[in-house]
C-alpha cells in the first residue's frame, strides 16, 4: 500500500509540474501567469529566417522564471524577436510620486551559438496618459537598459553620453528620435559585458532622465516589460528569477 500511494504521489506531482509549465509557439502568442504577462513577441520575423519559442516554468508571488529557445539568421542589424513578460502591476504611476521601482533579473544562457548578436534587456515606456500601453499612440519615450548586448549590436540612434554611474554599474546612453517617441538606451560602458545577476532601483535610471535630459516628471510609466531581442544566431536562455514592483 505504502509504494502503491507514493507512486501515486509522484504521478501527481510529475503531473503538476508538466501542467505549470507552458510552451508558447505562435508569433504573438501570450499566457498570464501571477502578475505577468509572457509573450513569444516575434515582430521582426520578416527580416529572418528560423523559428523560436517561449515556455513559462513558473510564477511565485512577484517573481516569475521562463526560457527561450530560438534560431535566427540573415538581416544581422535586425530584431527579428523580443520574447519578454509584462508586469501587470508596475504601471500606472506618473514619475514625480514613484519612489521606488525594484527589480531582480537573474539569468543565463544554457547554450548558444559563436558569434549570437542578442540582448537581455528592459524595455519601459513612459506616457502621458496613465492607462497607456507599451508602444501606443499616447506613449512619448522608450527606455531601455540592457544586462547584455554579444555580437557587436547596437542600440537605435546613437550614444550621447558615456560614463554614467547608476545602480552599481557604469553605463553609456544612446538616443533615437522617431516620429512617435523618443528611444533612450542605456549599456553596459564595458564593451561584451553581460550582467547575470541584476537587483536594482529602475528609479535612479528614472530620475538621471528627468534630471538630465529633460523628460518631465508629469509622464507615467505605462509599462515595464523585461526579455531578450533575439538578431542572429542559435541560444536557449533561461531567466530564473524575474521581479519589479513599483512603489510611489
Amino acid at each position: 500500500m505504502f509504494s502503491y500511494l507514493k507512486g501515486l504521489l509522484l504521478a501527481l506531482a510529475a503531473v503538476q509540474f508538466v501542467g505549470a509549465s507552458t510552451l508558447l509557439t505562435g508569433q504573438y502568442t501570450c499566457v498570464t501567469s501571477g502578475n505577468y504577462e509572457l509573450c513569444n513577441n516575434q515582430w521582426g520575423i520578416a527580416n529572418g529566417v528560423g523559428s523560436q519559442n517561449a515556455t513559462l516554468i513558473s510564477t511565485s508571488g512577484n517573481s516569475i522564471s521562463w526560457l527561450t529557445t530560438y534560431t535566427w539568421a540573415n538581416n544581422p542589424n535586425d530584431v527579428k524577436t523580443y520574447t519578454n513578460v509584462l508586469s501587470n502591476t508596475a504601471k500606472g504611476v506618473q514619475l514625480s510620486a514613484i519612489t521606488s521601482a525594484e527589480t531582480t533579473y537573474d539569468w543565463y544562457y544554457n547554450t548558444q551559438s559563436s558569434g549570437l548578436r542578442a540582448d537581455v534587456s528592459y524595455d519601459i515606456w513612459f506616457g502621458t496618459a496613465e492607462s497607456g500601453t507599451a508602444a501606443s499612440s499616447s506613449s512619448s519615450y522608450e527606455i531601455m537598459v540592457w544586462l547584455s548586448g554579444l555580437g557587436g549590436i547596437q542600440p537605435v540612434g546613437s550614444s550621447i553620453v558615456t560614463g554614467i554611474s547608476l545602480a552599481g554599474y557604469t553605463w553609456d546612453l544612446w538616443k533615437a528620435t522617431t516620429e512617435t517617441w523618443e528611444t533612450y538606451s542605456f549599456i553596459p560602458h564595458t564593451t561584451g559585458t553581460s550582467i547575470t545577476s541584476f537587483s536594482a532601483d529602475l528609479n535612479v535610471f528614472f530620475k538621471y532622465l528627468t534630471a538630465n535630459e529633460g523628460i518631465s516628471t508629469a509622464q507615467y510609466v505605462q509599462a515595464i516589460q523585461s526579455g531578450t531581442e533575439a538578431f542572429t544566431g542559435t541560444a536557449e536562455i533561461t531567466i530564473s528569477t524575474f521581479s519589479v514592483t513599483l512603489s510611489g
